[in-house]
């Protein structure tokens, strides 16, 4: 969990990039090194020549007895580095029960717990996922949250940041730049006020904040091919083989599903992207199955020449398949 060098990390010197990013999971290795827009984001920002993005996971309590006992900050994977001399340490919200852990991690970081006390040695501590579209609980401890898909927020968000620090900007001008940008909410330009009727407290903008953060929308996933080159765990992760990302969103629409509502509208990857990124991500890190991942696997259009056309390929060398979160109406003899 903790020892880092894993085939297929990326380790860049920190005097030769511009920025470093910290991809925070708050939860155990073993389930983010699931997750497949960690493994998303980690090529794309280190896939800019000016940052150096680096993973840390919430540790297990027994790690975290062991930090606090003997004074070490809570570091990176790939180098070590502990979180509070990074520029930036990036939150993803996947389900509420984490947040305790966000606090959990940068209280073992050293960085302080609320936005208000930060300075400017902190770093910006940021946050996005599907769980940051209620992000109010967490509004004290968070400087910006991103909303949308973090393939066109990242690299807009990386370069005004770069912009803004070469320009001398202070952390408050820096918070207030960031959102006018679509899709950034900054919590700190608001304050709440009590709604009318129900009591519920409310965000209410202050200055020049929008008073509306909409999310932002990548039409064309194809525009961002998915990884093949991906980190292969030292230990068994959760989803322990390769899984590529075939669809976003899901067409059906039930009305329990938040996911099924964040991620509208659906888009698909194109089939061949699909096959091509699965055999090579088969032979890039040896791993003997593969899933073919989305909300629900058997709404994607053409899953089954797709499927048929992989095992072809793959089955003589037995690789397997797994398919995930597939709906029952879908289910088919083939």
């Amino acid at each position: 969990r903790y020892i880092g060098g894993e085939w297929g990390q990326i380790v860049k010197k920190h005097g030769e990039v511009d920025l470093t990013f910290a991809l925070a999971f708050p939860d155990l290795y073993e389930i983010g090194m699931s997750h497949l827009g960690f493994r998303i984001l980690y090529n794309l920002l280190n896939g800019r020549a000016d940052t150096a993005a680096e993973r840390v996971f919430c540790p297990w309590p027994d790690m975290a007895a062991v930090l606090r006992r003997s004074k070490s900050p809570l570091g990176t994977l790939e180098t070590g580095t502990p979180l509070r001399d990074l520029d930036v340490v990036g939150f993803s919200l996947q389900y509420e029960l984490t947040f305790t852990n966000i606090l959990e991690m940068l209280d073992l970081s050293g960085i302080p717990l609320r936005t208000a006390d930060r300075t400017e040695d902190d770093p910006l501590v940021i946050a996005g996922g599907p769980v940051s579209f209620n992000s109010e609980p967490l509004a004290e401890f968070l400087d910006m949250v991103l909303l949308g898909d973090g393939e066109l927020l990242l690299p807009e968000f990386i370069d005004r940041l770069k912009r803004l620090r070469s320009a001398g900007a202070g952390r408050r001008q820096v918070l207030e730049a960031m959102s006018e940008m679509d899709g950034v909410y900054v919590p700190s330009l608001y304050s709440t006020e009590r709604e009318d009727g129900n009591g519920l407290l409310v965000p209410v903008p202050a200055g020049g904040a929008p008073a509306v953060v909409s999310r932002r929308i990548l039409n064309d996933l194809d525009d961002f091919p998915f990884p093949s080159r991906i980190i292969v765990p030292h230990g068994e992760a959760v989803h322990d083989r390769v899984s590529v990302e075939i669809m976003r969103g899901c067409p059906v629409g039930c009305r329990f599903c938040q996911a099924g509502y964040i991620y509208r509208p659906t888009r698909e990857r194109h089939p061949s992207d699909v096959r091509d990124t699965v055999l090579r991500s088969i032979r890039e890190t040896g791993y003997n199955e593969f899933s073919l991942a989305s909300l629900n696997t058997g709404e994607y259009g053409p899953i089954v020449p797709v499927l048929v056309d992989l095992m072809d390929r793959l089955g003589p060398g037995m690789v397997s398949t797994s398919l995930a979160s597939m709906h029952a109406s879908t289910l088919t003899e083939d």
